[in-house]
């Protein structure tokens, strides 16, 4: 029992590590957010701005445009501390490095994955969905962001130190978050056509709990790969 409580003691510090690092570089966050907010708002402009076909596209724009703001930080999951020698501390660290890199991907998801998925529910208005499809577009993206950060975890591991890794990172990335994609998406546009959205969020679930185990793992041993 006190082992578990000191690793959930040194996760939580971690955590609050990267956040308080986040919180000394607001612009990063300030600039993820600025990008979804553009990217969210082309899309009226340039389709018009017929009720119907906004309700239609809404949920496949508003999901790309998140992750496309997720990929922006994404780059620096591990590189800050991969230059200045904390990577290597917590390899040499008591806690299990997969246990230290969930520590990362938590703090990373709070300062990009939560913030764009309340800034959807205020983007969503201008797409004039009803309450409850905006409802369901934010609980989607909160049961699915987290996987941008688990899975774009191993990328920013596997590309750290190589030059041009902010373009291997989506090459490697992209392709494994489509299916996120359209359960995410799917479940708005399943409610839309007064479907069940159960099978979508089980689907999403079963996908949150399959990386949440084996991505944090795969991302250590990139890590150590990557040092050595």
């Amino acid at each position: 029992m006190t082992g578990a409580l000191h690793l959930f003691t040194a996760m939580g510090a971690l955590v609050q590590r990267d956040l308080s690092l986040v919180l000394r570089r607001k612009n990063d966050s300030l600039a993820t957010l600025f990008f979804f907010a553009v990217v969210a708002s082309l899309f009226p402009l340039g389709v018009g701005p017929e009720p119907k076909l906004l309700q239609l596209i809404a949920p496949g724009m508003l999901w790309i445009a998140a992750l496309l703001a997720a990929m922006l930080s994404l780059n620096r999951l591990f590189a800050d501390d991969f230059q200045d020698g904390t990577l290597d501390l917590l390899l040499l660290s008591t806690i299990p490095l997969p246990l230290a890199v969930l520590a990362k991907m938590i703090a990373h998801w709070l300062s990009s994955g939560l913030l764009l998925s309340f800034a959807a529910v205020v983007l969503a208005l201008q797409f004039n969905l009803t309450g409850e499809s905006v409802l369901i577009l934010f609980l989607s993206l909160i049961l699915g962001t987290p996987l941008f950060s688990l899975i774009g975890g191993i990328g920013a591991a596997l590309t750290l130190g190589t030059r041009g890794g902010g373009v291997l990172l989506s090459l490697l990335i992209l392709p494994l978050l489509i299916p996120v994609l359209i359960f995410g998406a799917g479940a708005v546009e399943a409610h839309q056509a007064g479907q069940s959205v159960a099978g979508h969020f089980y689907l999403l679930g079963a996908l949150f709990v399959l990386s949440l185990f084996f991505a944090p793992l795969a991302t250590a041993v990139s890590l150590r790969i990557a040092v050595e």
